[in-house]
């Protein structure tokens, strides 16, 4: 082998390798309603485009083969037929696709270091590339994205084959997607989990390539799989070990999904296969997959399964506000009081620097001009905590109020609608700072904007409760962005995406999701708080002169003038 060394950095306008391509019969629109398109778990079978790649180019060298292979990573077609073409017939049988993504910046931010160099290439029979690579996040085999920004370097040997032409014959398993068309090449999927009581379903995003059907995908991924280490101790599967899959697929007939399971499955009681076929329908349903129920069989037997009852979120709606005195849910230029509640809000002297309502509108948790924490009730107002830097708090489904200080982030309390705290163990060991905590609507997970070192960091962690429902400690948490300055709100939008407001003096609100990647848009101006929403369409932000603002397309529109408080629902 002829040892040199070539480097050249790769330019997107002169890849050829990729392509749009268009449905045959199918033309651009130039007339008609614009749509909107596929929403977050929505099916992606009415795709009406897939990004693909080519081969490999005749007499094409080393660097351009292993171009060519990154390129072909967008192209999941058959197993990823089109990237085994660059490959020799030995790898070809051995390398796995679908064990990785590595999403980077994309192929102009690529550098290629060859030991050939090309007016060398004729001579040689053996090479090896180098490959640098400006990673923004990676996808392991489960299918579970994180945030991995840095450089990485990934390895090529390739070979002349005996036709003349290069191939490689070592690679690592895994593709490599570039980041702008990495949500073209795969779709976000919500697995449904039930939490420690068997009467919550907590969300799992996981991401896999777009299918004609996202069916057998998902179900493979709940069945034979298990949920992410961060919400494996907060969650359960109905499904047990030992009941499988029996065939590869799941085929849908009259909106039934059909599910052909191991013969332990005739053997579970009523109780598990009701979980089982509830938890399936709500991870199909999520997915976007049009099914009415799930029907398992064993050896072409249906099994009798029920469903159970599980906790939807709370389905109350409206903005609620504090505006010249009176609390409640504004319509137009109207505030609706809350009953009971509503009055003895009014009836409080001091300033009121946040307030959260729980799901029932029966209580709510309040940060006081003193900086203390109170519940308020129907006839009552309760202090809870008098520490010194306390945060907004956070109730939680259970009626646990949440409370923090901003210095002491490991010092959270849980207060019982008894009055009673309750230590939360491993609250963010490694921070130094917490500035906003946000407990789901599901009760088992909690989000947090908190300092470690110098840097603020988003996470969310498991919430672990005893057998009464107490939450007694937080699993490790997981990072899901690093910001660039601090935040100064943070709210739940939906069951899996977050709201994290930033810089009053240029506000900008992030929509990050939870296990997955996320966007940034202008906030309005003067922006000082928020109020998340079941829909990222419903966010709420209110500006530091009592202007309320939502959304209007891509746009923000003043509704409302004179508001003090903007107040949050436990959840959001």
């Amino acid at each position: 082998m002829i040892r040199a060394r070539s480097k050249r950095r790769l330019r997107g306008a002169a890849l050829a390798l990729a392509a749009l391509l268009l449905p045959a019969c199918a033309g651009l629109p130039t007339s008609g309603d614009v749509t909107v398109g596929l929403k977050l778990g929505e099916s992606s079978q009415d795709i009406d485009f897939f990004p693909v790649a080519s081969g490999p180019v005749k007499g094409a060298g080393p660097e351009r083969i292993v171009e060519g292979f990154l390129e072909a990573g967008i192209t999941t077609a058959d197993n990823w037929a089109t990237a085994r073409e660059f490959l020799s017939p030995a790898l070809q049988r051995t390398w796995r696709p679908a064990s990785g993504v590595s999403v980077d910046a994309g192929p102009e931010s690529r550098t290629l270091t060859s030991t050939v160099p090309e007016e060398l290439v004729e001579e040689a029979d053996t090479a090896e590339v180098q490959v640098e690579l400006d990673l923004v996040a990676s996808v392991d085999e489960s299918g579970a994205y994180a945030d991995a920004p840095g450089a990485s370097t990934m390895p090529f040997a390739l070979e002349r084959m005996d036709d003349g032409e290069w191939r490689i014959t070592e690679a690592l398993d895994g593709v490599v997607i570039d980041d702008p068309r990495f949500d073209k090449v795969y779709d976000a999927y919500p697995l449904q989990y039930f939490d420690v009581s068997w009467s919550r379903l907590v969300p799992d995003m996981r991401w896999f390539p777009r299918r004609q059907s996202p069916a057998t995908t998902v179900t493979r991924a709940l069945i034979g799989g298990v949920p992410s280490a961060w919400l494996d101790p907060v969650v359960q599967n109905s499904f047990p070990a030992d009941v499988q899959l029996a065939q590869d697929a799941v085929p849908i007939t009259g909106q039934v999904a059909e599910v052909a399971l191991t013969r332990p499955a005739v053997a579970l009681d009523e109780t598990t296969l009701a979980r089982m076929r509830t938890q399936l329908q709500a991870t199909l349903r999520a997915a976007g997959v049009a099914v009415t129920r799930v029907q398992f069989t064993v050896d072409g037997r249906d099994l009798d399964a029920g469903v159970v009852d599980v906790i939807e979120p709370s389905t109350e709606i409206g903005t609620l506000v504090l505006k010249d005195g009176v609390f409640g849910k504004i319509v137009g230029d109207e505030i609706s009081p809350l009953p009971g509640i509503s009055a003895e809000i009014a009836a409080i002297a001091q300033p009121i620097l946040s307030l959260d309502v729980a799901a029932d509108e029966s209580q709510v948790a309040a940060r006081l001009g003193d900086g203390h924490v109170y519940l308020v009730r129907d006839g009552s107002r309760i202090e809870l905590d008098s520490r010194t830097g306390l945060i907004d708090p956070s109730l939680d489904p259970y009626g646990y109020t949440w409370s923090v200080p901003r210095g002491d982030p490991s010092a959270v309390r849980a207060w019982d609608a008894e009055v009673v705290p309750q230590t939360v163990a491993n609250a963010w060991p490694n921070a130094s700072a917490i500035s906003d905590l946000r407990v789901a609507a599901d009760g088992s997970r909690v989000a947090a904007v908190i300092t470690v070192g110098r840097q603020y960091w988003v996470v969310v962690a498991g919430v672990v409760r005893d057998a009464a429902g107490v939450p007694i400690e937080l699993s490790d948490a997981k990072q899901l962005i690093q910001l660039s300055e601090p935040a100064t709100g943070l709210v739940w939008l939906g069951p899996d995406q977050l709201g994290v407001l930033m810089d009053p003096s240029s506000p900008k609100l992030i929509t990050q999701m939870v296990g997955g990647p996320g966007t940034s848009e202008a906030a309005p101006g003067d922006a000082i708080s928020a109020a998340g929403a079941r829909t990222t369409a419903g966010v709420r932000i209110l500006g530091a002169g009592g202007q309320l603002f939502a959304h209007a397309g891509t746009a923000w529109r003043e509704v409302a003038s004179g508001i003090s408080v903007l107040a949050t629902r436990a959840g959001e």
